[in-house]
């Protein structure tokens, strides 16, 4: 088959004239029988081929880069019709296979006697009533299409060729989360209902189907367009359109000015009822531009880079590709769900444009900006959130580095009111603002950096120190276990927590799923959560968490048993942000004790911070520590976020601990500074009250194994097990802290 190449299309006008403008157009032509056959060589060995091949093709036939490319382009196009007109084919076969068993089935029932009198049956069964197989077999052709559709477009593979899921049946696993307080908890049904399986993907949350007309391509571009063009002004402009804050010295917008150029026709329609959140703040981070252009324009790695802030992303189509085999010029529209660690604050939704364009040589601009699709399979939010022109700007630094100026600019209107706890954080816009998505780029970043380094952990386990792969298997199973336990925190498919009832005067909230991961144990996971205010710096509380000599203090499953750090990965700058092995102390001297020990990471950056921690038997351990890959290591984390209240004299603190960006080696430094002990595990003076510098939101997590059985419910026991649980672990936090008396 030949292919027109020239100008990537195909077709046009092939009237000639004799005017210039007819003359400047591009003659298309045929390719030779010989070309063909080389770029069908090629292409079986490498459809995608490189800058390099494509030249060194080019060379080889006589034709223009450009028309290879386009020739593999079209190549592909063609190969995936293909590929979808055998799937439809596959598809009716399997439909027609349904057909024919339900017409066997229904010639064998009029044949069927009574195996006692050897007569026809007396009555018929409804199961096989003819009319209820022909409803079911047309139940059955509209799922079979309408997975297949979900699999064409978004897995791009046949739904035959599906991977079965592999159930994992690890009875230590179950010993052990029994022993730590959650086995055997099955008995009558409570009223909560069971989410489907948990996922590092998004577990069938339901998306309208998309079918973007070229006029909607060419309206999204424009919006694109418009929303890049006010960015960059957003980035480059200081006074009058950004002012320092006098409260914290934050960078707000002045809202006047910036309606003032950027007048917008509906301004005056907007509802009393929707506030204004906009920030910016810039910083060094050590990561170079295209690296991070390329983790910000991938859905995947955009949730992989900020795990304690986007639970779920998905592009949902790509409406242009970029130019020359690079990101610049990319426009897709995304999907994203934003939180905040704790139950108490329900999850942002948001449908936006993502506009990616290289400024100049070593500098790119990344916006974002709402694009409203219907939504009527989605779940209602209580929060309503419209993005205006948002963003940053990167810009390539020596050694690897670069410069990040953030822009967050969002329109939210609140359906029902913000929690108690959760009000000078959320109102002051710096639960979602730019300093945020800083700060936890920068330390990702780091933790990045650490997982190319070829350097051995400060301590070992059991004399063995491990390799360079080993330390990468740790931080890849420590990182995974943060990332379920930040999307164990916003439940998929919009199903709510529920409060407990119970004796504790907090709310405690549960929720229930179905784990089906590989990397997570096979049954029914129970998920309970609060969160406390205490009047006690976030850098405080932290250091109490994570310092293994006050863990029995605090940790209600080791029996008040101390714990050992034996093995110890530092994964950034500041001494907080690394990957502990801990175990019982008695288990060093009694080899009878049970192997079970405790892969526990804790994280911070001027936002806040983390301590995450599940339990890992040994076996497990020696795996990822001989630097095999640790994704099927089950792991059912639990821990604490710790947060700013954001009380302005508490923002003062964490502003100090996160300077401005300068560095990333400044910012750890002052974060260690305002921490008084340097992050090292002292606990001294952890029990002293802020003195008027505001204090934490701290929330407890515990998920437990309720069941192996995927069907099980909650039952009243576990319901009041999972209570006293928190409740006690509240407790025996607020006397080890010296703030008994204080409410939540």
């Amino acid at each position: 088959m030949d292919y027109a190449s020239g100008g990537g299309g195909s077709g046009g006008d092939h009237h000639h004239h004799h005017d210039a403008s007819d003359r400047r157009k591009k003659r298309y032509h045929r390719h030779t029988a010989h070309q063909i056959q080389r770029l069908e060589s090629m292409f079986k060995e490498c459809p995608h081929p490189d800058e390099k091949t494509r030249l060194q093709l080019s060379r080889e036939l006589g034709l223009a880069p450009r028309q290879i490319k386009f020739w593999f382009q079209n190549r592909r196009t063609q190969m995936k019709a293909q590929h979808e007109r055998a799937d439809n084919c596959a598809l009716r076969a399997e439909n027609d296979k349904i057909r024919c068993e339900n017409i066997a089935i229904r010639e064998a029932l009029k044949n069927v006697i009574c195996p006692s009198c050897g007569g026809p049956p007396v009555g018929e069964d409804s199961y096989f009533d003819e009319q209820k197989l022909q409803m079911e077999n047309a139940q059955l052709k509209e799922e079979l299409d309408r997975v297949s559709s979900i699999a064409a477009k978004y897995i791009g593979r046949p739904i035959s060729q599906l991977p079965p899921v592999q159930p994992i049946h690890i009875s230590s696993l179950d010993l052990s989360m029994s022993s730590f307080g959650g086995g055997g908890m099955v008995g009558p049904s409570l009223d909560l209902d069971l989410l489907p399986g948990s996922s590092s993907t998004m577990p069938g949350l339901p998306f309208p189907a998309m079918s973007i007309s070229d006029m909607d391509k060419s309206l999204m571009a424009d919006i694109a367009g418009n929303a890049m063009d006010e960015l960059i002004r957003l980035l480059q402009t200081n006074e009058p359109l950004w002012m320092k804050s006098p409260v914290d010295g934050r960078e707000v917008l002045n809202l006047e000015s910036y309606e003032r150029i950027f007048p917008r026709a509906n301004t005056h329609l907007r509802s009393p009822n929707i506030r204004i959140e906009a920030s910016r703040d810039s910083g060094v981070v050590i990561m170079n531009g295209l690296a991070l252009v390329d983790m910000f324009m991938d859905a995947n790695k955009w949730v992989e880079l900020f795990p304690t802030i986007v639970s779920r992303a998905r592009t949902l189509e790509v409406i242009s590709s970029g130019i020359l085999g690079s990101q610049s010029g990319t426009l897709q529209l995304m999907y994203e769900e934003l939180q905040v660690l704790s139950p108490f604050v329900p999850p942002r939704q948001l449908y936006f444009l993502r506009f990616c364009q290289q400024i100049e040589q070593g500098s790119w601009a990344i916006v974002d900006v709402s694009y409203d699709i219907p939504q009527e399979n989605q779940f209602a939010s209580p929060c309503k959130t419209h993005r205006l022109p948002s963003g940053c700007l990167i810009q390539d630094m020596p050694n690897g580095y670069s410069k990040v100026t953030w822009v967050e600019h969002l329109e939210i209107e609140e359906k029902a009111p913000v929690h108690r706890l959760f009000g000078d954080l959320i109102h002051s816009g710096l639960a979602f603002g730019a300093e945020r998505w800083l700060a936890t780029l920068q330390r990702m970043c780091e933790r990045f950096a650490c997982l190319m380094v070829t350097g051995n952990s400060t301590r070992d386990l059991g004399g063995v120190i491990p390799s360079a792969e080993g330390k990468r298997s740790m931080m890849k199973l420590a990182q995974r276990m943060v990332s379920s336990f930040c999307q164990s925190i916003n439940p998929s498919n919009g199903h709510q927590w529920t409060t407990l009832s119970g004796l504790n005067e907090f709310e405690v909230r549960a929720t229930l799923h179905k784990s089906t991961d590989p990397g997570q144990p096979n049954g029914v996971v129970l998920s309970a959560a609060t969160t406390i205010w205490l009047p006690i710096p976030p850098q405080n509380v932290f250091n109490f968490f994570r310092d293994e000599r006050t863990r029995h203090q605090w940790d209600v499953l080791s029996n008040q048993a101390p714990v050992q750090e034996v093995a110890h990965i530092a994964n950034g700058s500041h001494p907080g942000n690394c990957i502990s092995v801990l175990r019982k102390f008695e288990q060093a001297f009694n080899t009878n004790q049970n192997n079970m020990l405790i892969l526990q990471e804790s994280c911070i950056d001027a936002s806040g911070s983390l301590v995450v921690f599940g339990p890992v038997d040994l076996p497990a351990i020696n795996i990822a520590m001989s630097g095999e890959d640790p994704s099927y290591i089950p792991l059912l984390p639990s821990g604490f976020t710790i947060t700013p209240d954001g009380r302005p004299g508490n923002q003062q603190q964490i502003q100090a601990a996160g300077g401005d960006g300068a560095s990333t080696s400044s910012n750890a430094a002052a974060a260690a500074a305002v921490m008084g002990s340097g992050g090292g595990g002292s606990s001294s003076g952890v029990g002293g009250r802020s003195g008027g510098a505001g204090g934490s939101l701290i929330t407890v997590v515990f998920q437990i194994l309720v069941s192996s059985l995927p069907s099980a419910k909650m039952s009243p026991e576990s319901v009041n097990t999972v209570n006293n649980l928190i409740g006690t672990t509240v407790h025996q936090i607020k006397a080890a802290l010296n703030c008994s008396t204080t409410t939540s």
